[in-house]
């Protein structure tokens, strides 16, 4: 991962201070082109073509892999079971649905997981404002994009807490951005690990068995 934006620093205890957050991330992100586009022009792509837009520039979204929605399917799964379970008011969602973290029409966002807990932030085109907890699955194509540029973005917009999962890798990076709760920074996990989440104090999260799910299927082939 990017260190040297993180500038993170690891104590006794194994977890590490907040991430020095880098805003604009223009330096990594931006390449010179002429054109600044909006919203207006996401919903004009083609039917079935995916995008994000971030400051204006359009990033185009890769089909999933296999993998990633064995893995993103078990964590809704997970997550949905937890939320019915405990009459949450929060509501969790999968793409494609929207999230317009800032109130601009240069900034438009389809993260793999989001739940949110302020459902007046909610309307049929999508999520309004940050989420509560936002999870992105890295593949070769979105790295950069996910742990760089949209990590500062959902920092920036008030996102409680980020997951980046690296299925090649088989860990989690996980960031607090709750400057409230004493756990606040960057911890790290393996898919052999049961990751709690900050939302609820009994919400934990195994990606063990779609890991190997997915291990068994990649030896079968």
């Amino acid at each position: 991962m990017h260190q040297d934006l993180y500038e993170t620093k690891k104590n006794n205890a194994g977890r590490s201070d907040m991430p020095g957050i880098c805003e604009p991330a223009a330096a990594y992100a931006r390449k010179t082109q002429e054109r600044i586009y909006t919203i207006e022009d996401i919903y004009a792509l083609p039917e079935g073509v995916r995008a994000e837009l971030i400051d204006g520039k359009i990033y185009y979204m890769a089909a999933p892999s296999r993998t990633h929605q064995r893995i993103n399917g078990e964590l809704f799964f997970q997550v949905a079971h937890y939320l019915k379970s405990h009459g949450s008011k929060c509501e969790v969602y999968i793409p494609p649905f929207a999230v317009y973290p800032f109130d601009d029409d240069k900034v438009y966002l389809e993260p793999d997981l989001i739940v949110v807990c302020d459902t007046g932030k909610l309307d049929e085109k999508g999520c309004h404002g940050a989420p509560d907890w936002v999870v992105e699955i890295l593949s070769p194509s979105s790295r950069g994009r996910d742990d760089v540029i949209k990590l500062n973005k959902y920092y920036l917009a008030g996102v409680r807490e980020y997951w980046l999962i690296y299925p090649e890798q088989k860990n989690i990076a996980v960031f607090i951005f709750d400057r409230e709760r004493e756990d606040t920074g960057l911890h790290l996990y393996s898919f052999e690990d049961v990751i709690p989440c900050s939302l609820a104090p009994d919400l934990k999260i195994s990606l063990k068995e779609p890991a190997a799910s997915a291990d068994s299927g990649a030896a079968a082939e």
